[in-house]
């Protein structure tokens, strides 16, 4: 069962890449801009590539490749010795979603724009932690 649940992360991750994870704008009154990781991405790589390195590494790079060696371990084609390595590519993933709730708390705390979350964040966060889940149920063999 923990295999078939890996896959599915397998397509909700990238649903979850492109689903909004916040709404903001100066006041909800002027409508609010949807973002999402990958529209993040954008803005960032325009502004400071360094970051958006790191932010795709975190939010892209890090939960897939952890949900490709979990699947590769549950159906006998890596070893499970290599477990380790995808908790840390989980814990990585998770620190993605910490960046982005300090974002929203940080701005709403200023108080100089509106900030909404949206759909994608629990979506984001729920895969990161379902994988996290499927990560600890995962036993070696």
């Amino acid at each position: 069962m923990l295999r078939y649940m890996n896959l599915v992360l397998l397509i909700l991750f990238p649903i979850s890449w492109f689903a909004p994870l916040m709404r903001a704008g100066i006041l909800p009154l002027f409508g609010l801009s949807e973002i999402s990781v990958v529209s993040g991405l954008i803005e960032l790589f325009q502004s400071d590539i360094l970051l958006a390195l790191v932010v795709f590494l975190f939010a892209l790079v890090a939960p897939i490749a952890k949900t490709i060696g979990l699947a590769l371990i549950h159906f006998n084609r890596m070893s499970a010795r290599a477990k380790p390595v995808f908790e840390i590519l989980g814990k990585l993933a998770m620190a993605d979603v910490f960046l982005i709730a300090l974002y929203i708390v940080i701005v709403k705390g200023v108080g100089l724009a509106h900030v909404e979350t949206a759909w994608g964040l629990y979506l984001f966060t729920g895969c990161i932690l379902t994988s996290f889940a499927i990560s600890h149920l995962t036993r070696p063999e």
